[in-house]
């Protein structure tokens, strides 16, 4: 076997690489973000690589990637592991569940938290056809890595992509919460039919308007852009009214500043009825803890919206107006987030969890956004 260093240069999709002890991490956010607000759960998300791959060119039918993965648990939640996914020429052909690695698992009673370490692990991928390929692979969404070794029977070479970059921002569900397998993400299954390259900016429970992330989009290279915003700020309690419109003007206005024509889609909550007319905060049901599925739950009341309270009835109506205030921006798009999974979907495609998708409805909501943005009169069309 032919070893490779994982370099900068193979990884499509992450921000920065940081060189550690081990080998190499990628990360989604830029140092000078996680410097700025090292909050732990947003640093947790922006270090589990979704939507990151390795891409390249080879003749090889075997390739091995050591890695070493880290994962975090909560006790009397079942969680399942990552998984990295091999495509070839742009189509899936395997996918490899991750075993080791590091473990932290968290007490959601007590708060308390146990680490526990690991050895790396290699994921081999077999079988490869013969001749000339693109060959990419998809990291964990779900769980961060530092990767150590390629090994491959044959020589491989970093490529340069050259379609558009979409970058897409958003909350857990845009990371890839509850989906299998890191190309089963609804992101990535629109990025795949619409022919783009996906820059995924979704962090769970970090999309809440935060500056950094306006001026991280606002400064890397973008051919179209989305921003998916409302259910974290419900989430957390993050906001009243008053403060939640303009500071989703101000982070629009960011944006702009560095891609003033670029087509641009404001999207609203997909539908959650915990949180329609109940606002946050969201917190883990207890009860549920050592079943075979824990369930999420709104903790506020209906009757607190009159104070300003958040729920997702409030948010879609005030990104609708929102957008319409800022009608002199052409290429500016409001989609309406139950066109991609609303009520009447919830009887054949019920959240698990009362909040996140799982794979198959990943893929629906995927396949919806991209005939709402890739078809002849969608936003993103032209590209």
């Amino acid at each position: 076997m032919i070893i490779t260093p994982v370099t900068a240069p193979l990884l499509h999709g992450a921000a920065e690489v940081e060189n550690t002890a081990r080998g190499l991490r990628p990360h989604r956010l830029p140092r000078w973000v996680r410097a700025q607000f090292p909050d732990p759960q947003l640093l947790m998300a922006e270090g589990q690589p979704s939507g990151v791959r390795l891409a390249m060119s080879t003749t090889a039918r075997t390739i091995e990637l050591v890695s070493h993965p880290l994962r975090l648990a909560y006790r009397g939640a079942d969680r399942p592991r990552g998984s990295m996914d091999l495509v070839l020429d742009g189509e899936f052909f395997a996918s490899e569940a991750l075993d080791d690695g590091d473990l932290t698992e968290v007490d959601l009673q007590s708060g308390a938290t146990e680490y526990r370490p690991g050895p790396a692990h290699t994921t081999t991928f077999s079988g490869l056809p013969e001749g000339d390929k693109l060959v990419e692979i998809w990291l964990p969404h779900n769980e961060s890595i530092e990767l150590i070794e390629l090994r491959a029977d044959a020589p491989v070479s970093p490529v340069e992509s050259t379609r558009p970059i979409w970058i897409h921002h958003g909350s857990s569900i845009s990371h890839g919460s509850n989906a299998s397998t890191p190309t089963q993400i609804w992101p990535a299954v629109s990025a795949r039919l619409g022919g783009v390259e996906l820059h995924n900016l979704g962090f769970g429970g970090g999309a809440l308007v935060d500056p950094f992330v306006a001026r991280v989009i606002r400064d890397a290279p973008a051919d179209l852009i989305s921003v998916k915003l409302g259910i974290n700020v419900v989430n957390l309690d993050a906001m009243r009214l008053r403060a939640f419109v303009p500071a989703v003007h101000g982070f629009l206005d960011t944006i702009r500043d560095g891609h003033p024509t670029t087509p641009l889609v404001l999207i609203s909550p997909i539908f959650c009825a915990i949180h329609e007319e109940t606002p946050g905060p969201g917190a883990v049901d207890l009860d549920t803890l050592g079943t075979n599925q824990i369930r999420f739950i709104a903790t506020g009341r209906s009757e607190d919206q009159q104070q300003g309270r958040l729920a997702l009835r409030i948010i879609r109506d005030a990104l609708t107006s929102l957008v319409q205030c800022r009608a002199d921006d052409p290429n500016l798009h409001c989609l309406d987030g139950t066109t991609l999974y609303g009520e009447r979907d919830t009887a054949d495609h019920p959240l698990p969890d009362a909040l996140h998708p799982d794979t198959t409805t990943h893929r629906l909501i995927g396949e919806r956004f991209a005939a709402y943005a890739f078809t002849p009169s969608g936003p993103f069309a032209r590209h």
